[in-house]
């Protein structure tokens, strides 16, 4: 299951990620959570006429719970990232199946539609906002080099999830009513609970593992060896207590790390994705409208959002292939900035379809390019910031698209009734979509640049990795600390095996005289580090 290095178990963040194993299974939990995030809130409009005549209010009384829904998932981005640096991924998302549950079930039992907004609206928001982070958390972790692929699996969650929920729905709104169909699909969020005990920690058998190979070599060192053992002992006695020193300081996490707003990479990021918000879900909200304005029959009219979806379930996991190639990975930026062009022309393209067969060409090609973007967003933002501090940053970075989603669609429903003109929209749209591409294109060529232009000094790629982007600087920071953190145990993990046998022992004794105390394994796992943490600056410097 792709054990990580002994070396590197001391610390949960540096592990190896296994890149399959349980790694798999973390990737159907993300799926599912992917799924019931994205597609519930649309989902649940199934029940919104049966609603209306219970209580007696409009449709925008009623369209208010799925806004609210989004609004919890988006908004609560910082919350949920504060619980998962304090508690960890899977007490979390045990928490918030249990929410999610509990709101749906309590909402069968409603009298009013505000109690409805309090407990469909709020609490089933919440709780899945608990489960949608920590489970990118997870999947980050799990995975490095297979991560494009694994994310574009995961996204495809919310399109075969949208097609399935919405249709079960409708079966269970006409079987058992509006409080039974409720009732039913708060024990189908329970499944959130399932997917959250999946989602183990990483370095929890390792650390284990190397606590036993810790205390092997500490009974070893007590038998007195001779004067050069014990000087390596002393040594090593005072690298503990050093080691120990530097590593209080660390005890107190920061709940919620803001200095990923001094990496360039990652403010770039945001401000594109915020104007992309803007305009990308403008389209399929107003699509249906929009074909049944230009005489497009009902039934048909609803099939467009099909194709969309349908479209989108293989896209997604294809561009998640291509993103992980070697020659693309590097410049995944890059496509992410060509998958919003792609969307952005793609409405401004079809802005005066007239017809239903324009209209079925549009969906296609919209579908294509949504399910790129979808299956992108978030791998671009893992690779920009890192796994350490994707907690913090997707939490910030959902927080300001909230109120992208307040601002956008509510603002192109009101253009539609003033003007009604769905063209001008599709215009609008298409161009907000355009603009954020190309911001992304164009800034983060010009940071890349600016990075070339102090190239390191090839004596040491350590102190010069960091020149790209202030992200990749504090990596390589905390690579360095790691391999200098990690120079004990891995000095206790040979000696442990060392300790099987006399012979060994005897040829780790001369190794000792000859290097000072120290032995000649670490020289090599240092320059290993330093190694794996200019790499990782190439990698991570966007």
């Amino acid at each position: 299951m792709g054990r990580p290095d002994p070396e590197e178990g001391q610390l949960p963040a540096p592990v190896k990620p296994p890149d399959g194993g349980w790694g798999w299974i973390v990737l159907l939990g993300c799926f599912v959570i992917t799924g019931f995030s994205y597609a519930f809130p649309k989902a649940v409009s199934v029940y919104f006429k049966e609603l209306m005549k219970d209580f007696h209010v409009g449709y925008s009384d009623t369209a208010w719970i799925s806004s609210i829904m989004l609004a919890m998932l988006y908004g609560t981005g910082p919350v949920c990232s504060i619980m998962v640096n304090q508690f960890g991924c899977r007490p979390v998302m045990l928490i918030g199946g249990l929410l999610a549950s509990a709101g749906m079930i309590l909402a069968s039992f409603t009298t009013n539609i505000i109690e409805l907004y309090l407990t469909a609206g709020v609490l089933t928001g919440l709780g899945m906002a608990l489960n949608f982070q920590p489970s990118l958390i997870m999947l980050g972790t799990y995975f490095d080099k297979r991560r494009p692929l694994a994310n574009g699996l995961a996204a495809a969650g919310s399109p075969v999830f949208l097609s399935s929920l919405s249709p079960l729905g409708q079966v269970l709104l006409e079987k058992f009513g509006w409080r039974g169909g409720f009732l039913i699909m708060g024990g189908l969020l329970l499944n959130c609970c399932t997917c959250g005990a999946v989602m183990r920690p990483l370095d929890m058998g390792m650390k284990r593992k190397m606590g036993k190979a810790q205390d092997k070599y500490e009974a070893k060192e007590m038998l007195p060896i001779g004067g050069k053992s014990e000087e390596g002992i002393s040594t090593t006695d005072g690298t503990k207590k050093g080691k120990k020193a530097k590593k209080k300081p660390k005890k107190g996490k920061k709940l919620l790390d803001f200095s990923i707003f001094s990496n360039r990479g990652f403010i770039i990021y945001t401000i594109s994705k915020f104007i992309l918000v803007l305009g990308l879900f403008v389209p399929p909200i107003l699509l249906v409208n929009y074909a049944k304005d230009t005489g497009v029959p009902d039934t048909e009219a609803a099939f467009l959002l099909s194709i969309i979806g349908f479209i989108d379930i293989f896209a997604r996991p294809a561009c998640g292939m291509v993103a992980g190639l070697k020659w693309v990975r590097p410049h995944v930026a890059y496509l992410f900035s060509f998958s919003m062009l792609f969307n952005g022309l793609t409405d401004i393209c079809s802005a005066r379809a007239s017809n239903y067969t324009g209209l079925v060409i549009f969906c296609v090609f919209f579908g294509i390019s949504y399910g790129m973007v979808g299956a992108l967003q978030f791998e671009v933002l893992m690779a920009i910031v890192g796994s350490q501090k994707f907690s913090s940053a997707i939490g910030l970075v959902l927080l300001i698209e909230a109120f992208a989603v307040l601002i956008g669609p509510p603002s192109a429903g009101r253009l539609v009734d003033a003007l009604k003109n769905y063209e001008v929209i599709f215009y609008l749209a298409g161009s907000e979509v355009v603009l954020s591409a190309l911001f992304l294109g164009v800034a983060s060529y010009c940071c890349l640049n600016r990075g070339k232009k102090e190239p390191p000094p090839e004596n040491n790629p350590t102190a010069g990795a960091g020149s790209d982007t202030e992200e990749a600087e504090s990596d390589v920071q905390e690579a360095e600390e790691h391999s200098s953190d990690n120079h004990q145990p891995a000095h206790s993990t040979d000696n442990a095996v060392v300790m099987a046998s006399e012979e060994a022992n005897h040829v780790a004794e001369e190794q000792r005289g000859e290097g000072g105390g120290c032995p000649a394994g670490d020289g090599e796992v240092l320059a290993r580090d330093g190694c794996n943490a200019d790499q990782m600056a190439e990698r991570d410097s966007f």
